[in-house]
């Protein structure tokens, strides 16, 4: 097993301009060729693609014909969303609730944080390339879960979501602007600390869209205060309307520790015909002198090993390969294709005493949802989505802005090879606000039905 790349060609993952980023760049445009049993003209409307990963072109007309879509339902839903292909849908397309998983972005950002053990076993870690090893299997640990094809719900402005009893963590989310939409959130236990600054663009092909992460993630192991960077590979997700939904995330994966250089680059492998490499990752832990220490493969449904190997890449005399992660057991025939950890981030086990109104478990759309009840579903959403116009009004009307409560907006502009992102950072009043009610001794326990959403409680705005 060769190395993915020349280690003396490439740069590091926090650098701009050439290099890394040059690389990832150019390889966008080869992002909607890796699938190349596309197929146009299945059905009456110019530019409609449909693939199937477990297929050949054969049965792209069989394929086209499946999915959670009626064939009435399709053909409205291409008709009204044709207009916006090649458009960036962020925030611009209201999307039928049918389609939606009941959780939101937020909730999704938490999910990460179910095997983070393997970032207390980083800290814990004496030897630098092992460090990596968890950590980069940290990161992918995630995507089981991102291959889920329900999306969550948008988060409204002034929304959070708390974890609690994981891990020996706290988490908090919060939705930091709506226009661009931007999310950030922070984690910490007695080994690690985590930042994110959560952007995503988006380009809509028709039957599949194409998703490039413009967020930001930083991890700082406590014990030696290393701190990590990570820059995700970007995601496809095809048969939107026509076919059975599936999602690849194909591209490199780069973490990189700012402390030190070294890095791992892991190769997410593109679907191929009948769905040859799907779920494959393959890669490397790098020293500063960018040369192969360990070498890690595994799938990113299942597990990741990892090996040392020598300069060339190859295996080293006397190691075996050994496993680091696997994933956990999933419940059968979930309806939305939940784990066992995706239920708990719905549930109240998961939250602290007192919750914030704010929290995304308390949004009647997605607890009707939850609940089964989707024509509740979507008019709570709307009403939601209505509430969030008129809240801006009224803020315009007053010539007031809002501020986010626990993340303060920095003047740092952070490259990415999709494009910058205004950087958000942890202010600590989170923690000094659990502090305060965990010492006040309180054992009130929070009862759904008697509270109501409510992002914007804190009425945090500041004069222009």
């Amino acid at each position: 097993m060769a190395p993915p790349n020349d280690p003396k060609q490439s740069e590091s993952a926090s650098g701009s301009g050439g290099g890394f980023f040059a690389s990832i760049a150019s390889s966008l445009s080869n992002f909607g060729t890796a699938m190349t049993r596309s197929v146009n003209g299945l059905v009456p409307y110019e530019g409609l693609e449909v693939i199937n990963p477990e297929g050949g072109t054969e049965d792209a007309a069989e394929e086209a014909s499946k999915g959670r879509w009626k064939q009435e339902d399709r053909d409205g839903h291409w008709k009204m969303m044709q207009k916006y292909v090649g458009s960036d849908v962020t925030s611009m397309v209201t999307l039928p609730v049918l389609i939606f998983e009941p959780m939101s972005m937020l909730q999704k950002m938490a999910e990460l944080m179910e095997y983070s053990h393997l970032l207390d076993l980083a800290d814990e870690c004496e030897d630098p390339y092992m460090r990596l090893v968890y950590s980069a299997s940290f990161f992918v640990s995630v995507y089981y879960a991102f291959q889920r094809t329900w999306k969550p719900f948008n988060p409204i402005l002034g929304e959070t979501y708390e974890l609690a009893n994981h891990g020996g963590l706290t988490f908090i989310a919060e939705q930091v602007s709506h226009h661009p939409p931007i999310s950030a959130g922070h984690a910490e236990n007695e080994h690690f600390t985590y930042d994110i600054t959560s952007k995503v663009k988006t380009k809509f092909l028709g039957n599949s869209i194409e998703i490039y992460p413009l967020g930001r993630t930083r991890v700082t192991l406590k014990r030696d205060g290393v701190i990590l960077d990570l820059v995700p590979p970007p995601t496809k997700v095809s048969n939107l309307i026509f076919g059975r939904t599936w999602i690849d995330s194909p591209g490199e994966m780069v973490v990189t520790n700012m402390t030190t250089g070294d890095k791992v680059v892991l190769y997410f492998q593109p679907c191929g015909w009948f769905g040859a490499g799907r779920y494959e990752v393959d890669g490397y832990v790098y020293n500063a002198a960018e040369e192969p220490q360990i070498m890690m493969t595994g799938k990113w449904n299942e597990s990741m090993s990892y090996q040392p190997c020598d300069i060339e890449g190859e295996p080293r005399a006397g190691t075996e390969l050994k496993e680091v992660w696997r994933v956990a057991d999933v419940p059968k025939n979930d309806k939305f294709q939940y784990t066992y950890f995706a239920h708990k981030l719905n549930s109240f086990d998961t939250a602290p005493k007192k919750l914030l109104g704010s929290d995304s478990r308390l949004r009647p759309d997605r607890y009707a949802l939850e609940h089964g009840d989707i024509s509740k579903a979507g008019y709570e959403k709307s009403s939601l989505e209505e509430r969030q116009r008129a809240e801006k009004r009224n803020r315009e009307d007053k010539s007031q802005q809002y501020t986010s409560r626990w993340f303060d907006q920095t003047d740092e502009i952070h490259p990415t090879p999709w494009g910058d992102l205004e950087v958000y950072k942890y202010n600590g009043k989170y923690t000094e606000h659990r502090a305060a009610i965990d010492s006040s001794g309180s054992v009130e326990e929070t009862d759904i039905h008697s509270m109501e959403f409510n992002p914007w409680q804190y009425e945090n705005l500041a004069p222009e």
